[in-house]
This record gives C-alpha cells, structure tokens and sequence, in this order.
C-alpha cells in the first residue's frame, strides 16, 4: 500500500512594515520574504515604492479602496501554498492592517515584521519622548470642519477626545484631516494656548521637513504636505476639574430668576441613580442650564452625552457652561422632545429634567430605546407632573420607584445661621428589564 502523501500547512503571510525610503529601510530578513514571494499585496504607492524588489511575475494586488478583498487574497495564497507578502506602514500593529487581518484570518496565519513607527521617527527628530503619549489616528472619512459639540461619528472625535485627557497626543493624518484642521480643532476647543504642535512632513524622503515650534493659531492657517504626522504637546498644565457635586454657583444660570437648574444635592442623587459607567451613553431631556448632562460627560469619558432644550435663552446659557467645562462629549441642541431623539443612540441612562407636556409619550420612548438594564430618572416639582410619570410607569411591566428629597440650606441670621428648606423634588426611576426588548 503506497504511503499516504503527507499534507503540508499554508505558508504563513508575512506582513511588513515599510517606510519610505523604501527597501533601505528594510533587514536583510525582510528583504528575503519580499524577494521570493510569489503574491505581493500594499497600496499603489508601496507597491511602486518596492517593485524593483519583486520578481517578474509576482502577483501584485493594489490594495486600495478594497481592503475588504485583502483576507481573501491571503487565503487564496495560502491554500497554493505561494508566498505572500503584504506591505504595510512602518509598524502593522499600530493602526495598521494585521489587527484586521488577524480578525479576519487567524494570528497564526501571519507573520508580522515590523518596522518603525512615523511617530516614532517624527518624536526622534525633535527629541520628544512619546512612551506616555497617546496615538490617535484621524484617517477616516471626510466629515468636515471640527465643531463643538460634534458627535462620535465625527473622524475627528476621538482626537478631541485624548486632547483633554493626555498631556502629549501622536497624531496620524490624512489628506482631509491634516495639520491645519487639527489646528483649528484645537482653537475651536478653547486650547489654542494649551498646546504646542509639531508637524513632520515627507519622513525619509528627500523633501523631508520638520516644523518643530508651531503654535494652533500659526498651523490653523498653513499649507502642509500630504504626507504627515502631527505631534501635540501641552504647555498648559491640564485642569484637575471636580467631576461630581459641583455647586450650584458653578454654573451660569437664568437672570435674574436662578431657578433651572437641578439643585447640587437632587443632581447628586438623580447621577447616582443614573447608575453611570466610563462609556456610557445619557440622554439629558430639558437640559435648562445643563448642570446634570455636564457632570455626567465627566463621568463617562469614554462615553457621550446628547442633551436637548426646548428654550432658547436656557439653550444658549447651557452651551456657555458646556464651553466652560472644557468638555467635548457632549452634544447640545435646541428643540422640543421627543423631536429628534429618533436620530440618538440607544441610551445606557436618561434623565428627564423637563418636558414640554408629552410627558407620557416620552416615558413610553425612552424606556423603548433604554439598552437592557438601563435607568431612566426624572425630577419633578409640580404634584400634576408626578401623578402623570406614576400613572404612565403604572401601566407598564417595568420595576420604578419614587423618592422625594428635601434639602435645607444654612443662611446667615445676624450673627447666627438658620436653616431654609429647599423645594421639595420628587425623583422618579425607573428600569429597563435586563433582556432586550422584543
């Protein structure tokens, strides 16, 4: 009986790292891989950049605009038992393509050489040290100009983001999102003064320049090279902000009546049963001076808050408070809800600070759109307003309940102090079952 014909493992794909000074920038290992492979996948540009490295008849797929057919390419190889080689920038690993590809294939199927990092090299050319930097990347799509208050899905989000949370930020661009947008993000956000930049173009090449000492209003009107990174660094030490129990006096409200705004101790209480995490989603419904939705953005960092108010002059006092804060998680718009909400995500948390009489159909919504296990809280003052939430809840196969607090204040009396009692709230929450709704 003939031996049975011993089955061979796919060749594993090699993913390297290059820059751009092409294949001097590459080890002899490197070198190897790339020399011998018989399928060869990177961008249009990396591909020109190396073609001298590859054999005649390498099969070349241009990578670009079509990531999505990478895995299948690989596989393809792989099963021919061909080599494959896909060139990827500086290292992989860092907003590079092997995450995606070990996602879509398996870690063991890759074999990743890495090269150096563009932030790397930038950092080294103006000796800033970068192991406690944070590294965004703003290569997404297009969607315009950074304005505050701007949602998650904005590519510039999460840089705004790092901005107020890291001394020192390493930014990967893109043609749309280059130096100067960047610049103006940072002026947008109050932080024009805070930061310095630094802007690194055409690393590598014979046109590289470093612009070493550039300030946001500088940078916010210049013309950069396509091909950059950005650098950011604080010169502004960054504020240590109490995130919860801010007194009242904190923030701007109505003149000369002081009434809208949630009381430090109710809005204590009404953030505790909001049950918040760091990435939470909240919903603050009839914002008035926005004192609950601006405590919660500090409490989920990586989370997001979207407020609405229906009045103007409280909607314009509201976004005051939002830029003194110095919070970017946090949208804000004028309307009436439940108008809009269809267009927020599903929320973990919502508080109800007012309503604009749809009271019941707003309870009805909100607990419709809470994720499994989510809290809804609502503050009342009126006796009307209280019966009407209860009623609505009643009719409902969700576990509520109501607390009523009432706080009294110490106020100087001659040379003495005397208690004066705050109106009572009532506080409403309720729960959203633990399962999703069918």
């Amino acid at each position: 009986m003939p031996p049975l014909p011993v089955e061979k493992d796919p060749l594993p794909c090699r993913v390297i790292g290059v820059l751009d000074n092409g294949s001097a920038g590459l080890n002899e290992v490197a070198l190897a891989h790339l020399r011998r492979a018989d399928v060869v996948i990177g961008g249009a540009r990396t591909l020109a950049l190396l073609a001298h490295e590859l054999k005649p008849d390498a099969v070349r797929h241009d990578l670009t605009g079509r990531l999505s057919a990478v895995p299948d390419w690989v596989r393809e190889a792989r099963e021919a038992q061909r080599h494959c080689v896909v060139l990827a920038t500086g290292d992989p690993l860092c907003h590079g393509i092997a995450p995606y590809l070990a996602q879509h294939l398996c870690v063991q199927a890759l074999d990743i050489l890495p090269n150096l990092s563009t932030l790397q090299l930038a950092c080294a050319r103006i000796g800033l040290a970068w192991q406690d930097a944070r590294i965004v990347s703003v290569h997404s799509r297009d969607a315009g100009e950074w304005v505050p208050g701007s949602p998650p899905a904005h590519g510039l989000y999460a840089l705004a983001q790092a901005l107020r949370a890291h001394d020192r930020v390493l930014v990967l661009t893109s043609p749309d999102n280059g130096p100067d947008r960047i610049a103006r993000l940072l002026l947008a956000e109050g932080l024009g003064d805070d930061f310095q930049m630094a802007v690194a173009e055409h690393l590598l090449q014979p046109q590289e320049r470093v612009l070493a000492e550039l300030r946001p209003p500088e940078a916010a009107v210049m013309r950069f090279a396509a091909l950059n990174v950005v650098l950011l660094w604080r010169l502004v030490p960054a504020p240590r902000p109490v995130r919860f129990g801010l007194p009242d006096q904190a923030y701007a409200q109505r003149q000369p009546d002081k009434g809208l705004i949630t009381k430090q101790e109710v809005r204590a209480v009404s953030l505790a049963r909001l049950q918040l995490r760091a990435d939470s989603v909240v919903w603050d419904i009839g914002a008035g001076s926005g004192s609950v939705g601006l405590e919660a953005a500090r409490l989920c960092p990586q989370g997001h808050v979207y407020a609405i108010e229906k009045n103007a002059a409280d909607h314009a006092i509201a976004e005051g408070n939002r830029a003194a804060f110095g919070v970017s998680n946090h949208t804000l718009v004028l309307g009436k809800a439940p108008e809009g909400l269809h267009t927020w995500p599903d929320p973990d948390a919502v508080f109800i600070g007012g309503s604009g009489g749809e009271l019941t159909e707003l309870i009805e919504l909100v607990l419709r759109r809470l994720r499994p296990g989510g809290q809804m809280v609502m503050n009342f003052v009126t006796l009307e307003n209280l019966a009407t939430a209860t009623q609505a809840l009643a009719g409902l196969d969700v576990p509520w309940d109501v607390l009523q607090l009432q706080a009294a204040r110490s106020r100087p009396i001659l040379h003495m102090h005397r208690m004066a009692a705050e109106n009572p709230v009532w506080i409403v929450c309720a729960c959203a079952p633990e399962v999703a709704h069918a």
